[in-house]
């Protein structure tokens, strides 16, 4: 079997490539950038020349080949990479009759819980939110994330102040709590807008709420400033999402910087690369919760890992795919029971796409080319 040709597919916010095959099989995959889609595709271009021709059960081997090939790497050629990887993975399952977990040491699991998040306006107020979750609770999730960064600002900025920032962000979480109990776990998703002072002086105060995850309290960037803050709380800190090379994990477990960790199968190299960062988080006691913001593809790419791993902590649910939002998306969704997606037993990763998907889901940019701005009109992370 040889790949024939490479299809880039854009529909909604997300880029799926199609790879191929002279036997008429085919595999899906779905690039990570979401923010670069255009340059990615140029990307998934320029692989596709190395690609054409060759046998796509080599995966592993066409991966470094694409990795290693070039001097530069960044997140547009991983995403690509990851695109890429993902269908080859596919095309394998499909031609041989089984799941993609087959191949990876089969199946750990038969459903994976996940977590979601229902908010649709990030400045809700705090019992605004907490109805939302009390919502989310009664359709039989157990587990959400809290998006606590606030995408206004004052004229006098004070919303952004130390003390008020911090309680702003306390309160949301105690008004959720309240309204869930405790049956139901938190992720306190800061999203990067903390400092570090501001980080430490908001977990100690949600510690007696007990949240499951603090997730990216500060930025990634700094992995010793990520470790002073997992060091002064007892709350579990999970980051990595914006990592694109598995190796960049080696220094947040040897840094003790994480209890979780978030790679992203799109973005780090596809689900190999994946699951080898859930191979050194097993070697060091830590739980993975695969970064998941995406489409369908990514979903199912995702609980492709998840099936097939001993350390999973919990998987994401994109806001997107809520209450069957995108279901016609896909030939045959996959089905989210009591907070949970059942594990598919068809090939490959699971799905494919609809024939008629780009015309029910026409292409639109969801990237921004400015950032967020402070009361005083510098920039700030968000």
């Amino acid at each position: 079997m040889r790949i024939t040709d490479v299809e880039l597919i854009a529909a909604k916010h997300y880029l799926f490539v199609k790879v191929h095959t002279d036997r008429g099989i085919t595999g899906l995959g779905e690039a990570g950038n979401w923010g670069f889609l255009d340059a990615t595709a140029g990307a998934v271009r320029k692989f596709s020349e190395f690609l054409i021709g060759q046998d796509p059960f080599q995966i592993e081997h066409h991966y470094q080949n694409m990795y290693r090939a070039m001097y530069f790497r960044g997140s547009v050629l991983m995403s690509a990479i990851s695109a890429l990887e993902i269908a080859l993975w596919d095309i394998k399952g499909k031609a041989l009759g089984v799941p993609v977990y087959e191949l990876l040491g089969g199946k750990t699991r038969n459903k994976v819980r996940t977590y979601c998040s229902g908010l649709s306006d990030f400045n809700k107020s705090s019992r605004e939110i907490a109805e939302e979750f009390a919502r989310l609770k009664e359709q039989g999730f157990t587990a959400s994330k809290i998006f606590l960064p606030e995408d206004a600002t004052t004229e006098h900025g004070e919303r952004e102040f130390f003390a008020n920032k911090v309680e702003i962000a306390v309160d949301k979480v105690r008004g959720v709590r309240e309204a869930v109990g405790m049956d139901f776990d938190l992720i306190l998703e800061v999203h990067r807008c903390m400092s570090v002072p501001e980080a430490v002086a908001f977990a100690k105060a949600v510690e007696p709420l007990r949240p499951m995850v603090l997730e990216d309290p500060i930025t990634p960037d700094d992995v010793d400033s990520m470790a002073y803050v997992a060091g002064k709380t007892t709350i579990p800190i999970a980051t990595g999402e914006r990592f694109v090379y598995f190796n960049e994990f080696q220094a947040l477990l040897r840094r003790d910087a994480a209890r979780y960790v978030r790679p992203d199968v799109c973005a780090i190299g596809g689900i190999n690369a994946s699951r080898k960062v859930a191979a050194m988080a097993e070697a060091n006691n830590v739980l993975v919760i695969p970064h998941n913001p995406l489409g369908p593809v990514s979903t199912a790419a995702c609980l492709q890992l998840c099936a097939c791993i001993s350390n999973v902590g919990i998987m994401e649910l994109p806001s997107f795919m809520m209450n069957g939002a995108e279901d016609a998306m896909v030939k045959e969704p996959i089905q989210v029971d009591h907070g949970c997606l059942i594990v598919p037993d068809r090939p490959g990763i699971g799905i494919e796409l609809a024939e008629n998907v780009t015309e029910l889901f026409p292409a639109r940019d969801r990237a921004q080319n400015h950032a967020h701005f402070s009361f005083d009109g510098s920039v700030r992370d968000w």
